[in-house]
């Protein structure tokens, strides 16, 4: 990590925690990982690594990227339909999805759920925003597009325990530049209105229906067969 990182994770990120900080406290027992649409940029790079790390994307490129950041251990390129057939039940610690369900249809993202269900022997993780939010394709990955949005009450049937993250879901909008379609604040001037949205986020944590983002975890049975 750069200078930066290290200050922006290690000092401003203790103070005002955001979903990584929950990511690295679910991962503490877990010694294998499959990390599911990892994309070339996987917030586990700013957790240390413990045992074994799997990364999956559709995207060739972004597998190629994250390999020369060493994010993972081993890669593997392919659909997320395939993920059930390539990986027997019960084989990781953990199976994640940050950023991933948004990209599939209802049906696709609720079988996606079920086969890292089945996959995981501890604890599955989703992250994704709260409803849906539009996106397009960027960087030249047509698979970027958002395709359905998950509200707290669908995940929490899903027996979910859901989280709030990145402040008040009213203060940021999707936006277009140059690198795609990302989400940034509302309001003009924007640095005062971002320092409100971080504030933001104590309240919402365990308010997710306010909150922009979720964080989702399903802690599984441990005798599962």
């Amino acid at each position: 990590m750069s200078a930066l990182e290290i200050f922006y994770r290690k000092i401003y990120r203790n103070i005002v925690p955001d979903y990584v900080n929950e990511l690295r406290k679910e991962l503490q027992n877990c010694s294998s990982i499959l990390d599911l649409g990892c994309g070339e940029n996987s917030p586990l790079r700013f957790i240390t690594k413990k045992g074994k790390r799997v990364g999956i994307d559709i995207f060739a490129p972004s597998i190629q990227k994250s390999k020369g950041k060493r994010i993972h251990d081993a890669y593997k390129v392919m659909n997320i339909e395939q993920v059930s057939k390539a990986f027997k039940k019960n084989s990781f610690d953990a199976v994640i999805a940050l950023d991933l369900v948004e990209h599939l249809n209802k049906k696709e993202s609720l079988r996606a759920i079920e086969n890292m269900e089945q996959i995981a022997r501890k604890k599955v993780i989703i992250f994704t925003p709260n409803g849906f939010l539009p996106q397009k394709p960027y960087d030249n990955n047509p698979h970027q597009t958002h395709k359905f949005g998950w509200t707290v009450n669908e995940l929490q049937n899903q027996g979910y325990k859901v989280l709030g993250m990145n402040g008040w879901k009213l203060l940021r909008k999707e936006y277009d530049n140059s690198q795609g379609y990302f989400s940034t604040i509302r309001f003009f001037p924007k640095y005062a209105w971002l320092v409100i949205a971080e504030i933001s986020q104590f309240f919402v944590k365990h308010k997710p229906q306010s909150a922009f983002q979720l964080f989702c975890t399903k802690n599984l049975k441990q005798n599962k067969n």
